[in-house]
């Protein structure tokens, strides 16, 4: 990880970095790299890219959503822990719950955690559609985060069923999407959720802009949602 350069953004964000926290995400940003000679974990694997692309990305969302002290928090489909592992290095208070269906990242995962000594961390292998049904992950969660590569509207049903009522899902998108979270309201509604807010929100040092669609959950997800996965991605609900 190129340190100084997240830095300079964590500074234009106005998020406080202390040693702990610089120290452990150099010592992820190693993890990372050396775990991906032997599964695939990240195209992005320069020092550079590492600091701004993966780690001031995952906490670009502290700069726009109050996520409250203490509260339990699931990232769906975390792939190499983003954004869940850089949040919890800056918030330790957060309970964070990490979910991949490769077994293989999980691995990866429970390494960085031992390595860094993190407490309140469970990384659990399985699908999304299916833990999702248990009664210890079902609405059990604050808030809800994921940053896996999948349209709008089958993210949704993947993800809004962890959330709690009164509970918040937030997706990260590209600066493309509007018109793709803006056609998933209608699968948002009937899952229990409601779109809040579309942020625009520009990622220092990158030039890029990222967008955070912003669901609210209102109401409880009805039993029978999430779908099998064939079902989800067809994104017909019918």
């Amino acid at each position: 990880m190129n340190k100084e350069l997240f830095m300079k953004g964590a500074a234009a964000l106005s998020l406080p970095i202390d040693e702990t926290c610089l120290e452990r995400l150099m010592t992820y940003s190693e993890l990372l790299k050396a775990w991906n000679q032997k599964i695939n974990l990240t195209a992005i694997t320069d020092d550079d890219g590492i600091a701004v692309k993966h780690f001031l990305d995952s906490v670009l969302l502290l700069k726009y959503i109050d996520i409250k002290s203490g509260v339990p928090l699931a990232d769906i489909g975390t792939g190499g822990g983003f954004p869940g592992l850089p949040l919890k290095i800056l918030r330790s208070d957060i309970s964070l719950t990490l979910i991949d269906s490769q077994n293989k990242r999980i691995n990866f995962l429970n390494a960085v955690k031992d390595e860094l000594s993190l407490r309140g961390v469970n990384c659990v292998h399985g699908r999304a559609e299916e833990l999702s049904r248990k009664s210890i992950y079902r609405e059990t969660f604050d808030v809800v985060t994921s940053r896996a590569v999948a349209n709008m509207t089958a993210l949704s049903e993947y993800c809004l069923p962890f959330a709690a009522v009164g509970g918040v899902f937030v997706a990260f998108k590209s600066e493309s999407a509007e018109k793709e979270i803006l056609d998933s309201r209608a699968i948002i509604g009937t899952l229990g959720g409601k779109l809040a807010d579309i942020i625009k929100a520009p990622l220092p040092e990158s030039g890029i802009t990222r967008i955070f669609a912003v669901v609210e959950k209102i109401r409880h997800t009805p039993e029978w949602f999430p779908r099998a996965a064939k079902k989800i991605k067809s994104r017909r609900f019918v």
